[in-house]
């Protein structure tokens, strides 16, 4: 069989609607969408197999940007998998911690730095604050901490129609 031009390019590049879904969604990778990582959920969505209100990091923002760009009613974050919350970072409070690895294995970003029986760090500009670490700690030195506002996570806040 003879593929054409765009048959191929879509064989090498994956379906661009599925990268511009996986593009709004907020990339933690945390599975609380009920897959495992930000790509499958965009395929599913992609697909018709998933719904647009499944992502708790997303938060209402993500679903109105979703419902945006695939032109579908904007509804709300369904909470069976999730409530949306603050963005915040993982925190391994150091003195506490035993080397055991059990966190970096959990974290689905690699954002973790440390070895066996040796104290474990967080780069925090790497962490996604998906919370998966916080479980597998058996000596809970994970603390997840809010990141508050700054230079590089501000935001505009959304206009108001005030049309009288």
């Amino acid at each position: 069989m003879i593929l054409g031009y765009a048959a191929i390019r879509f064989k090498i590049e994956g379906d661009p609607l599925v990268a511009e879904i996986e593009a709004v969604l907020p990339q933690t990778q945390c599975g609380q969408c009920s897959f495992p990582g930000c790509k499958p959920y965009a395929e599913a969505i992609a697909a018709g197999k998933a719904d647009i209100n499944q992502c708790p990091p997303g938060g209402e923002a993500g679903v109105k940007a979703l419902a945006d760009l695939l032109g579908h009613e904007v509804k709300p974050l369904d909470e069976n998998f999730g409530v949306a919350t603050e963005k915040k970072v993982a925190v391994i409070v150091e003195a506490d911690c035993i080397g055991c690895t059990m966190c970096i294995q959990a974290c689905p970003v690699d954002a973790i730095l440390g070895a066996a029986k040796y104290m474990h760090t967080v780069i925090a500009v790497e962490c996604t604050g998906c919370d998966l670490c916080v479980d597998p700690c058996p000596v809970d030195c994970i603390v997840m901490t809010l990141i508050g506002p700054s230079v590089s996570n501000w935001q505009w806040p959304e206009p108001v129609n005030n049309r009288h």
